[in-house]
């Protein structure tokens, strides 16, 4: 077996990991990378190999960091399977559509400005049609079920806890002639809390000979997942009684919903005074109807509050409204507090987010509050840093508003989540990859999983190549830049 990592590499997105086996290829997530835009474009326009040669597909969520790239490689050739949960399937649907509409659209925008400066035309990374050929080809496999998926190399999902049909992934490898010989891959993908609102928690693996972890939050502490609830609370009413917006940039997928559910909760319980909530983003619009359709993924206080209290719906109460359409958005331009906005993107990258911190990002009375990871080089990350000048559709903006931020609502795990959940695998993994992570918090994980006794630690960078062929014990082949972070080593 052979194992190569081709994204979320000392990065965290894009993630995209290539295994070798039996004489097939199979790719571990298609993500798209997100940051320095020239960057990103020219890694998501191609792939270091021949999309003609994968087999097979295998998805552990459908964040696009993990699932974006996937009409390219279909556009390049690939024709195979793609394997995911039925409620990842159902939010690929709209996430990869609504990904190929803004492509398409930001197209559209650029090409008006080169045809009066008389530059060349640009093209989307993909289009709707492009989404709509690549969603054909998902085969949906349920949590706990095993699939014989390429001859000798058998998969099983199993609930990763990070949002709505995250998984984690087990693949069971068996090569030559000896059948009763099986090297155990397993691959957290994004590794979500226990304890979260609405998803069930993680379920540990039952064996691992070589583990692929993500490393997001390694050398962090969320703190205990009520205190998110509490802050939430405060925050919500110190903006309320300066009469000001709380503007929240989140997730579509996930985020969203978590922060719906607790405002409901609190507006319930009188902990905080009813206002109007918008949800003002499409997509999660969208994607909360996927979450109605998949209460198999519902943790148990869900499922309860479902059960006994009439069916309520939890993603909806009498002061929340969901916009649809581009004039919705545009009445809330003149919107008034106290009343809170959540809106997409998460990072500030794009989306209506940008309309509603362009007109009050410079008010005093604002605040924003950031309640999911911010990657580096992206808008959110510099106001999180305490950037004075937000720069947004090219104009500058000086930052009055107050910045808040609320780690407890991460669907990632810590540090010591991730290491728990590491240490409750009955045998220690023979080799470990820490990926998923910038460098200095995945040198984080390696160094404590090390200094816990684990061997073949390995912190790989974008190409990297292992072989197995030798049990379990990893040959480095090289990479792109002839370069691994070596932690424990062979």
């Amino acid at each position: 077996m052979i194992l190569q990592f081709f994204g979320a590499a000392q990065s965290v997105t894009g993630s995209m990991h290539l295994v070798e086996a039996n004489g097939h290829r199979l790719l571990l997530d298609c993500g798209i990378v997100q940051g320095r835009r020239q960057e990103s474009n020219r890694l998501n326009s191609e792939f270091p190999f021949d999309a003609k040669t994968i087999d097979a597909v295998v998805l552990s969520h459908a964040h696009l960091d993990h699932t974006g790239k996937l009409p390219v490689l279909v556009k390049k050739g690939f024709d195979s399977s793609i394997f995911s949960t039925s409620a990842t399937r159902d939010l690929c649907s709209a996430m990869l559509r609504d990904s190929a509409s803004l492509q398409e659209m930001d197209a559209k925008y650029v090409n008006k400005t080169n045809a009066r400066m008389g530059l060349p035309f640009i093209k989307p990374l993909y289009t709707i049609h492009d989404a709509s050929i690549a969603l054909r080809l998902f085969q949906t496999l349920e949590f706990g079920r095993t699939l014989e998926i390429l001859p000798g190399i058998r998969l099983t999902f199993n609930n990763a806890g990070h949002i709505l049909g995250s998984a984690t992934v087990t693949l069971d490898i068996t090569e030559g002639s000896d059948k009763t010989k099986v090297t155990t891959l397993a691959f957290t993908g994004d590794l979500g809390r226990k304890g979260a609102a609405i998803v069930r928690d993680p379920v540990a693996f039952k064996r691992a000979d070589i583990l692929i972890t993500e490393s997001t939050y390694g050398g962090r502490s969320h703190g205990p997942m009520n205190l998110a609830k509490d802050k939430l609370a405060r925050i919500v009413n110190e903006t309320a009684q300066k009469g000001g917006l709380l503007i929240i940039p989140a997730f579509a997928v996930e985020r969203t919903q978590d922060v719906v559910y607790h405002l409901h909760e609190l507006m319930d319980s009188k902990e905080i005074p009813s206002m109007p909530v918008y949800v003002d983003s499409p997509l999660a619009t969208n994607i909360t109807e996927v979450f109605r359709h998949h209460p198999e993924c519902y943790d148990e206080e869900t499922e309860e509050l479902m059960l006994h209290d009439h069916g309520r719906d939890p993603f909806g109460f009498n002061m929340l409204r969901y916009t649809h359409s581009t004039e919705e958005s545009k009445e809330l331009n003149g919107l008034k507090g106290p009343a809170i906005i959540i809106s997409a993107s998460g990072m500030c990258e794009g989306g209506r987010v940008l309309h509603h911190l362009r007109r009050n990002i410079g008010n005093p009375r604002t605040t924003i509050l950031f309640v999911g990871y911010q990657a580096e080089n992206t808008l959110g990350r510099k106001l999180m840093q305490g950037d004075r000048i937000a720069r947004i559709y090219g104009e500058e903006y000086e930052v009055r508003a107050t910045i808040e931020e609320i780690g407890g609502y991460s669907a990632h795990a810590d540090e010591r989540e991730i290491l728990d959940f590491i240490e409750a695998i009955p045998e220690k993994p023979e080799s470990v990859f820490v990926v998923h992570g910038e460098i200095a918090a995945s040198n984080a994980i390696a160094s404590a999983l090390t200094r816990s006794g684990f061997k073949n630690v390995f912190i790989p960078r974008r190409g990297d190549r292992f072989d197995f062929s030798a049990d379990h014990n990893p040959i480095y082949l090289g990479g792109v830049d002839e370069h691994t972070t070596d932690i424990a080593g062979p």
